[in-house]
């Protein structure tokens, strides 16, 4: 395995009971950079990213992260060793405001260092600081969900349908943003809208059925019609 890499995971097999869901997955994820894992409803994305987080135990394979074995580490464990996950159901606390919400994302900063780089990273956020985080629009409530994980400054942030149910208007912000993130940290991004995943991101892997079927850079998918089709829904 090369030490390029923050996270490698190899062989990965998970599941939910005796359902087994991915079977031999292998990916590597660059220090920085952004890499997008595709694939239709049921391919196994998200039960990919809650292996790699630890809320779903591995069956069999491996996963080192910054050189570290951590595939029986705890989800908490994880978390402190710089592993950040924004789930697809927000993860937010809907009835505390947003001040609250990012306080508790930052639990472990010891100065206004984090809160600060976030409100400036979503000004829209620093103007809801004393609103109830339930009373937020869908595309707010994903930046505070973002915003909540980026201010434990992790080493590698995982985001699962980022732009779900976002007014058109917002996904370009959250795009942006993500690209801004890539140039710090590493990103895993899981996003049906394809277009945006491929241009947020410089790699991608296509998962079918729990495995990888396909990857290789955003470009050369995006240009292939035959990857572009086993895309579609």
């Amino acid at each position: 395995m090369s030490d390029a890499y923050l996270l490698q995971a190899d062989g990965l097999a998970a599941g939910y009971g005796r359902s087994q869901v991915l079977f031999g997955v292998s990916i590597n994820l660059p220090a920085r950079g952004a890499v997008a894992i595709l694939g239709r409803n049921g391919a196994g994305k998200s039960t990919l990213l809650k292996t790699l987080f630890g809320e779903i135990p591995v069956m069999a394979g491996s996963i080192r992260f910054d050189g570290v074995a951590m595939e029986r580490e705890a989800a908490e464990r994880r978390v402190r060793r710089g592993v950040g996950y924004v789930p697809q159901e927000h993860g937010i606390f809907a009835k505390l405001t947003v001040r609250e919400n990012l306080l508790l994302g930052g639990v472990r900063q010891p100065d206004r260092s984090g809160m600060d780089y976030v409100l400036d990273f979503f000004p829209k956020l620093a103007q809801r600081l004393t609103q109830t985080a339930g009373t937020l629009s869908g595309g707010e409530r994903k930046m505070l969900a973002i915003g909540r994980a980026v201010l434990g400054r992790p080493k590698l942030i995982m985001l699962d349908e980022p732009t779900e149910g976002v007014w058109v208007g917002v996904i370009e912000e959250i795009a942006d943003r993500l690209k801004l993130l890539s140039r710090e940290m590493s990103v895993i991004l899981v996003e049906q809208h394809i277009e945006l995943a491929l241009e947020v991101a410089q790699h991608a892997y296509v998962m079918d059925r729990g495995q990888i079927a396909l990857e290789g850079t955003s470009l050369a998918v995006k240009n292939d019609p035959h990857l572009m089709r086993h895309l579609a829904p």
